[in-house]
C-alpha cells in the first residue's frame, strides 16, 4: 500500500489521521481521537490498555487500526527511558520494555503511544530502516533520540542519511514546567535555555519540539520536519494528559513497505 492509496483509504473512511512525510518505502501514520468506539474522555480512538478504558473498546479500536497496516503493531511497554528495541520479526517472549524501536525488516510495524509526549519517526534515504521514539521531557533529557540514532547506526544507517519527523505533542504555550525540568536540560547544555521562556509564576514554558530538534542536530540528524501540532490546544482531535489526566492515547506508527507494494 503506497502513501497515496493509504491517504485515499483514510479519507474514504472519514479519518483525520496524519501521514508523516517519510521517504519511500517508509510509511508513517499517527492516529487521532477519531475512528474508534471508546466513550467519554477516551472517545473515540483510545489505543492504550493501561488508561482505564473499557478493554473491549480498546481491542476494537486496535482492530480498526490494524486494517490500515501491513501487520499488527509491536506495542512497547513505555517507561520514559532510553531503551531501544531492535525488532527483526522474531516473536517476543515477553513484553518489550522500551521507549523506542528500530528495524530493517519490511512489514514490521513499530509503534509508540502518546498524549503530550512527542513521537519521533525516523527513516533513511535509502529505505533500509525505520525507527520510532517516545520522547517526553524525561526521555529527551536522558537521550532517547540519541539512543535511537545510535541503534540505527548499529544497523548500518548513518545519521546524516536519516530523516526525522516530529509528530503531535504539547506545544510550548501550554507546557509549563518547573526548575527541575529546566535544569535537566540546561545543566548539561547551556544552549538549551533558548527553548525555555520564564513566566510570571516563576516557572518555565518549555518547547519540546525545539529541544528535540537540538538533540537531533547534535546527533547528526539535520533533515527534520513536523512539530506543527499541539495536543493540548486541539481537544477534539488529540488526547492530552496535561489537559485531562483521564484520557486516551494516540498511536504513532512506522514501517517499511514490502518490495512489491512500495512506490
Amino acid at each position: 500500500m503506497n502513501a497515496l492509496s493509504l491517504d485515499r483509504r483514510l479519507r474514504a473512511a472519514g479519518l483525520d489521521w496524519i501521514l508523516a512525510p517519510l521517504p519511500s518505502p517508509a510509511r508513517g501514520l499517527v492516529t487521532t481521537r477519531s475512528g474508534g468506539v471508546s466513550a467519554g474522555e477516551y472517545g473515540t480512538m483510545n489505543l492504550a490498555r493501561h488508561s482505564g478504558d473499557d478493554a473491549a473498546a480498546v481491542t476494537e479500536n486496535r482492530r480498526r487500526l490494524r486494517a490500515f497496516l501491513p501487520s499488527a503493531p509491536i506495542w512497547l511497554e513505555q517507561e520514559h527511558g532510553i531503551g531501544v528495541a531492535v525488532l527483526d520479526g522474531t516473536e517476543p517472549a515477553a513484553p518489550i520494555v522500551a521507549d523506542a524501536a528500530v528495524t530493517t525488516t519490511r512489514g514490521i510495524v513499530l509503534a509508540v503511544q502518546t498524549a503530550d509526549c512527542l513521537p519521533v519517526l525516523f527513516a533513511d534515504r535509502a529505505g533500509a530502516a525505520v525507527g520510532i521514539a517516545h520522547a517526553g521531557w524525561r526521555g529527551l533529557a536522558a537521550g532517547v533520540l540519541e539512543a535511537t540514532v545510535n541503534a540505527l547506526a548499529a544497523l548500518g544507517i548513518r545519521a546524516e542519511d536519516l530523516f526525522a519527523w516530529i509528530g503531535p505533542g504539547i506545544g510550548a504555550r501550554a507546557f509549563e514546567v518547573g526548575a527541575d525540568v529546566h535544569a535537566a536540560f540546561c545543566a548539561h547544555d547551556p544552549g538549551a535555555s533558548s527553548a525555555f521562556a520564564a513566566d510570571r509564576s516563576g516557572k518555565w514554558k518549555a518547547d519540546l519540539c525545539a529541544l528535540a530538534r537540538a538533540r537531533l542536530a547534535a546527533a547528526g540528524v539535520n533533515q527534520v520536519s513536523g512539530g506543527g501540532f499541539c495536543t493540548h490546544d486541539e481537544p477534539t482531535r488529540f488526547f492530552s494528559y496535561r489537559r485531562a489526566p483521564l484520557s486516551g492515547r494516540m498511536a504513532s506508527l512506522t514501517w517499511l513497505e514490502d518490495d512489491g507494494t512500495a512506490s
